[in-house]
């Protein structure tokens, strides 16, 4: 479980402190106020612990693997053009700082960098071991479509794309769980695939989906069921399942609200079964839909954390709570909710 993380003159932030929940937390703010950065930051260190251990074929982390790899797992993530281009912009030579703190303190990691790094970070706490479990990054387009040779055509050819496109597809791509999480599984399942209306398969490279009337290509199915199928596919892989970590960024993203809804409905699901979950967002119909459902006895026990993102001249500033009244004035829901009542008005 990630308790807190700390950046400093990291992308758009000077020095924030971001303190989180154990369930859901939801990221606030305008385009281009760091939303996607601290999702992605925090799931690059734990991607690279997560898969550390078979990786570098050691027990423990050392420093000398860190640096490098963790260092390349940030530029293709991020896909900068040089790794101190993640420094923030600053007259002069500059440096930034990033820690993860944990609940479990042997899994802290500190690193930094500065504006001509390229090829390797400075590890500034070293952790004592790997994390056990591999996060999970979902973008803010599914990926089943792209499925098809995406893998291997990433691992071949240099393509634009970041990294965690690839990283997901290969999760996508995983044999289905077996044994004694089976029953858990299913539970997750089914509201899914009653909402989707048929079950995830995948066959000769490609995925459909299967219903009453028969099975359909993925591509055929409206995005936001498809976006419920990746979330399907993965928890049947056993890769969302127990205690893990869900990184999501604006699920909402081309979504009609009827399947906002059930995207929400599902995210609450995911939080109360153990998965650790942050998601980035500027949606208040989406926010206030998992308000909701918080209200209601399946969700009432979900721990909520909420982080506003301000843009100011020198930088983004944080504001952070249990609800929405934490996190100030976020300019894009005044909007929503200034034309929400002057279309009241004139009915």
């Amino acid at each position: 479980m990630l308790t807190s993380m700390i950046l400093k003159n990291f992308t758009v932030f000077p020095d924030v402190t971001f303190d989180f929940g154990n369930h859901l937390n939801v990221f606030v703010g305008e385009n281009g106020s760091g939303k996607s950065h601290v999702l992605k930051a925090a799931y690059a260190a734990i991607s690279v612990s997560a898969r550390g251990e078979k990786e570098s074929g050691a027990a423990a982390p050392t420093k000398a693997y860190l640096q490098g790899v963790l260092a390349r797992k940030l530029n293709g993530v991020f896909k900068p053009d040089e790794l101190g281009r993640l420094v923030r912009r600053q007259a002069g030579r500059n440096r930034c700082e990033v820690g993860l703190i944990f609940q479990k303190a042997s899994s802290n990691i500190g690193f930094s960098f500065h504006t001509a790094s390229k090829t390797e970070v400075t590890i500034d706490k070293t952790p004592l071991g790997w994390e056990k479990e591999i996060p999970v990054f979902l973008p803010t387009r599914e990926l089943l479509t792209i499925y098809p040779g995406f893998v291997s055509l990433y691992e071949t050819t240099d393509l634009p794309f970041e990294e965690t496109w690839r990283d997901t597809c290969l999760l996508l791509g995983a044999p289905l769980a077996k044994g004694p999480r089976l029953k858990s599984i299913k539970d997750l399942l089914i509201p899914l695939e009653n909402a989707m209306g048929g079950s995830v398969e995948l066959e000769s490279g490609r995925f459909y989906l299967k219903t009453d009337s028969g099975r359909m290509e993925v591509h055929l199915v409206a995005e936001g069921l498809r976006k419920l199928a990746m979330i399907a596919r993965l928890i049947a892989t056993g890769s969302l399942l127990d205690k893990g970590y869900l990184f999501w960024d604006e699920p909402e993203a081309n979504l009609n609200p009827l399947n906002i809804k059930k995207v929400a409905n599902t995210i609450l699901q995911l939080s109360k079964s153990g998965i650790q979950v942050f998601i980035s967002t500027h949606s208040l119909f989406l926010m206030r839909e998992l308000f909701i459902l918080q209200q209601t006895k399946d969700f009432k026990d979900i721990e909520s954390r909420y982080f506003g993102l301000q843009i100011f001249e020198d930088g983004v500033n944080l504001k952070q709570g249990p609800s929405l009244d934490d996190i100030g004035n976020i300019t894009s829901l005044e909007e929503e909710l200034t034309q929400s009542n002057e279309y009241m008005e004139l009915e």
